[in-house]
């Protein structure tokens, strides 16, 4: 009988033990991922350049998206695809790309579904947490589609506090 309750208090203390936490993470709101991706529009627009914007949270999830009048069809899976990456990976798809044409150990990162390893993802953190990412693609190259989502970004920064 004395066997079997340390044997039942042992299992107990070590139930106890090992039970994981409940996470408590942040994560973007539809409001918020809205006007990230409708500064983003905008800023590529005052540029000339018809785009689409895909803002996802996260999990690489689409929580918002525009395409503008005139954006290629292409846009929207490219969009979307570095929105994804850029969460995924938390960094941003420009420096992904350059990182991996020099790096050969990092060029197989492109067999990766659902990776493109173009400019026009950025990563929006809260701190260092990652919490969604904008992707943006139909700009005449990668690195502008990155500077309208630095511009969305820095127009939005109150957003990230």
């Amino acid at each position: 009988m004395k066997k079997h309750l340390l044997t039942a208090l042992a299992l107990t203390v070590l139930a106890a033990t090992t039970q994981a936490a409940v996470l408590t993470e942040k994560n973007l709101s539809v409001t918020d991922a809205r006007q990230f991706a409708d500064s983003a529009l905008a800023a590529c627009q005052a540029k000339g350049y018809a785009v689409s914007v895909a803002v996802v949270d996260r999990a690489g999830l689409l929580k918002a998206f525009v395409r503008a009048d005139n954006a290629g069809p292409h846009t929207i899976a490219a969009a979307q695809a570095k929105a994804f990456t850029s969460v995924s990976a938390k960094a941003p798809t420009l420096a992904m790309m350059e990182n991996a044409q020099k790096n050969p150990g990092a060029a197989n990162l492109t067999d990766i579904p659902g990776f493109l390893l173009l400019g026009g993802g950025v990563p929006l953190k809260v701190g260092n947490e990652t919490i969604g990412a904008i992707g943006i693609g139909g700009a005449p190259g990668g690195h502008l589609d990155a500077q309208c989502a630095d511009e969305a970004v820095q127009a939005n920064v109150a957003l990230l506090k």
